[in-house]
């Protein structure tokens, strides 16, 4: 005869949900006063501060951005140098004088027709009209600061591209027009990125319908014509100038990469790719789902090291709550973290090293991966797509012998790299192959927005996890390494390092013990009750009925926040109005930016110098195509 436990009914004491009130994230005071300061550096009149942010912020006028975007690179003492980001936010109530940002735009969104200001996004400034938030996030190295720049711009609308300032805004600018339909005038090539030609509309719209498809057929595949570099233009040959695709069926590029290019005899003097193949629509869903429901979407961005994804974005939200999670969570999330940014880079190693031929290393790498996805399958039943982390902590606590389980990984894994390095290190075809291949300077990769390995393989030490810390990075004892040249080769010893401090941070979070008590929150705002007082409290019951049938619901307000990801930092911008959906969520994918590169890194190359330039940038298509 089954029992049934009772449990004496506590009602929660805790912080009841703000989101009525404007979201002031910590440190808004410190980041105002910054910005005094950076005011005062420019005395630029087209920059007004915007007060209460997570980090200077400004909104610039339309027909000044590029001026300021100059003036901030060009300043010797702020040195903002690398263009983090650029994309924009839709409100089309705020351009006919509306109070209300986002009135009709999604079914749950009845709240934003209330006449209290509270319930407005911060950004629905109606002192500067403009339906679209163009918004530029550029990053000092010199410094070690972040700058946000919003520019106000309304429907039929253009502002001059940024692109004479930062190479890195060239894709970027072409993902705002696909998306939202702002024009950059002189952008040297503004056309569709992520969706095809014959498709109609704009996608992140508030006003465009989510289930709209359309029908794509080889009549709407791109017409790309490299533009042969000038290096080549006026040059005598003695071969016949042939345009071939590389891609998207060559094995090298996934099924997902298209890259076409111009070859004289086998030297390579144009080219220029096509993604947009695996477009996931990440951002568009995460506006129609709740905060919780998000999650798996994080996953299947760079699905190599998922829950680096799934850390990044959960930490942006509880960012917006003002929430911090149990000190056991923190702790496996940082070493699930470096487990999973160690399989990042077996896999990039590995396959790189079979598009060259060196079909070995990849056995050799794959099993310590696999070794790594039993212990990720330990914690939560899944493996590659483990959408284990939850806002406010962790789904479930990790098993008993988790810590021996990662000792015992620990222990393997330094037999399989040092393999690897003795099969390759010195092999004469392999350094040809990489060494010289596809090189980019420092000052190149930081135009361009490099992070991660590719960027520390210029010699540049940026790591997030130093720059920024979070999870407690700061105490833990290792290097960031770096390598000089910016070629494959360079790529090949930064990452190969990388494992090795990875090792370093889990060894020493292993001697420190798994800290004591709960993996999520307590708060049944944020996190749902243990099942068992929902079968037995009336609390805890309609505690669990209001999250399901409400969700999770943060103050009105924005915040940025970023991790060290595999290939760089992967930060997760996101706009709360209140309501159990975001209002807005912008992925910074890494390799972004690294792609967009490509072309360049490969002129005057051959067309294998490029298939093992690509393997090297390891282009994750989930995290390209977000």
């Amino acid at each position: 005869m089954s029992t049934l436990t009772k449990f004496s009914a506590i009602p929660y004491t805790g912080p009841a949900p703000t989101n009525r009130n404007p979201y002031v994230p910590a440190g808004a005071e410190i980041a105002d006063a910054r910005g005094e300061v950076i005011a005062a550096a420019l005395q630029h009149p087209g920059m007004t501060p915007e007060l209460g942010q997570d980090m200077p912020s400004f909104i610039v006028d339309k027909e000044q951005i590029v001026d300021v975007l100059r003036a901030l690179k060009e300043s010797e003492v702020l040195a903002f140098t690398m263009p983090l980001d650029l994309f924009a936010v839709d409100y089309p109530g705020r351009e006919n004088g509306s109070r209300e940002s986002g009135v009709g735009s999604r079914s749950n969104t009845s709240d934003l027709q209330s006449p209290n200001p509270d319930l407005r996004p911060p950004t629905a400034d109606t002192r500067h009209p403009g339906r679209f938030d163009v918004i530029y996030q550029l990053y000092s190295l010199k410094n070690n600061e972040r700058i946000r720049l919003k520019v106000r711009v309304a429907d039929g609308e253009s502002i001059e591209t940024g692109t004479p300032v930062f190479k890195g805004l060239n894709w970027y600018e072409r993902e705002v027009f696909d998306m939202y339909g702002v024009v950059f005038d002189g952008h040297p090539n503004l056309r569709r990125i992520l969706t095809h030609e014959a498709f109609q509309g704009h996608a992140l719209r508030k006003d465009y319908d989510p289930a709209q498809r359309w029908i794509l057929t080889e009549n709407d595949v791109a017409k790309i014509i490299p533009k042969i570099d000038p290096r080549f233009e006026n040059v005598d040959t003695d071969y016949e100038r042939v345009t071939l695709n590389l891609g998207p069926s060559h094995p090298a590029t996934h099924g997902t990469l298209r890259i076409v290019v111009t070859l004289d005899g086998e030297t390579i003097i144009g080219a220029d790719q096509e993604i947009g193949y695996l477009h996931r629509c990440f951002e568009k869903m995460s506006e129609t789902h709740t905060y919780q429901q998000v999650i798996p979407y994080t996953d299947r961005l760079n699905y190599c090291s998922a829950i680096i994804n799934n850390v990044g974005y959960c930490m942006a939200v509880e960012k917006l709550l003002g929430i911090e999670v149990p000190a056991r969570a923190q702790h496996v999330r940082l070493m699930l973290s470096e487990f999973m940014r160690i399989a990042d880079h077996l896999v990039c190693i590995g396959t790189n090293l079979v598009d060259m031929g060196a079909l070995t290393n990849f056995w050799y790498l794959f099993q310590p991966r696999e070794e790594i996805y039993g212990l990720i399958e330990a914690c939560c039943g899944a493996r590659l797509l483990p959408s284990y982390t939850r806002i406010g902590g962790l789904a479930v606590d990790v098993p008993p012998d988790f810590l021996q389980k990662s000792q015992r990984l620990v222990d393997m894994m330094p037999k399989f790299i040092n393999d690897v390095e003795k099969l390759v290190d010195r092999n004469k075809i392999f350094l040809d192959r990489v060494v010289g291949v596809a090189p980019i300077s420092a000052e190149e990769a930081i135009n361009y927005g490099f992070t991660g390995p590719c960027l520390r393989a210029c010699g540049v030490p940026f790591d997030v996890r130093k720059a920024t810390p979070y999870l407690g990075y700061e105490t833990y004892d290792f290097d960031v390494p770096i390598a000089e040249g910016g070629d494959t080769y360079a790529r090949f010893l930064v990452r190969m390092e990388e494992m090795r401090q990875s090792l370093r941070i889990l060894q020493q979070a292993i001697e420190r013990g798994l800290p004591e008590g709960p993996v999520i929150v307590d708060n049944p705002y944020v996190a749902l009750p243990p099942k068992a007082k929902v079968y037995n409290e009336m609390e805890s019951l309609i505690y669990h009925f209001k999250l399901i049938m409400h969700g999770i619901q943060p103050p009105v307000g924005e915040t940025y926040f970023q991790v060290e990801g595999g290939n760089g930092e992967l930060g997760f911008y996101v706009v709360s109005d209140g309501t159990k959906n975001p209002y807005r969520v912008r992925c910074r994918p890494p390799c972004f930016q690294i792609y967009s590169a490509f072309p360049d890194m490969i002129m005057g190359q051959t067309i294998p110098d490029a298939i093992a330039a690509l393997g090297s940038l390891n282009i994750i298509a989930g995290e390209l195509d977000h």
